[in-house]
């Protein structure tokens, strides 16, 4: 499990790492973060506290500038980073990742097949994720983002060759969200039972009563998915 670190400030972030503690050793970090200030001295605060983090900011950009962003993140220790790009842009950053793990995405799950369309997409969003998904492997990403919805079809297609990653997810009902962008949802069990690598989850833990309960209760989840298939 990543825990998405959608916090107002690094100060935030760090208080809900240090109340998580050993629940939870992999954390995301977003635009929300990045404008807050402080974003590569927190990135350095988790490494050196032995976590791992996922650099999500979907960079975007003509391809020079996309690598130069990438082959910054050599000196961060990040372990994963997001491109939201055309084939350019996902092979430059393929090509200076020197140890990150680069990641496309798909289709953000905050869309669905009615926001594709207004946005001009004439194409069913499954077709659309595999086809991306394809891609970006041939170019040299390492895994996608994409929700749980198409997570079979990709692994039942590229195997074991990709990484997948599912954020939009929603452990239960035992969380309130007030705010809820997320359209493309799966839970936890969906997520890894289709084939995910790795989920995301945010406010289903930090908007918890006991956000450190949560994280546990998750965590035992997974463990005991994995635990059967074995």
């Amino acid at each position: 499990m990543i825990v998405a670190l959608d916090l107002p400030s690094a100060e935030a972030a760090k208080a809900h790492v240090e109340l998580l503690g050993g629940s939870v050793s992999f954390y995301k970090l977003g635009l929300q973060l990045f404008m807050a200030g402080g974003y590569f001295e927190l990135i350095n605060w988790l490494t050196d506290r032995g976590k791992q983090v996922f650099v999500d900011l979907k960079f975007f950009d003509v391809p020079e500038t996309v690598a130069s962003a990438v082959r910054q993140l050599k000196n961060y220790g990040a372990s994963f980073a997001s491109v939201h790009g055309n084939d350019a842009m996902l092979a430059a950053a393929a090509n200076e990742k020197s140890g990150v793990k680069i990641l496309a995405v798909t289709v953000l799950t905050s869309l669905d097949q009615g926001d594709m369309s207004a946005l001009g997409f004439k194409t069913d969003i499954k077709p659309l994720v595999l086809s991306r998904a394809k891609r970006a492997l041939a170019l040299g990403c390492d895994g996608v983002i994409s929700s749980g919805l198409e997570t079979r079809e990709l692994r039942e297609t590229l195997g074991e060759r990709i990484l997948i990653v599912n954020p939009g997810i929603r452990p239960g009902a035992n969380v309130a969200i007030e705010v809820d962008d997320q359209k493309r949802k799966s839970t936890v069990e969906e997520a890894f039972e289709h084939g995910a690598d790795y989920i995301v989850v945010g406010r289903p833990i930090y908007t918890a009563k006991d956000p450190r309960a949560e994280a546990d209760r998750i965590q035992e989840t997974i463990k005991e998915l994995f635990g059967a298939k074995s």
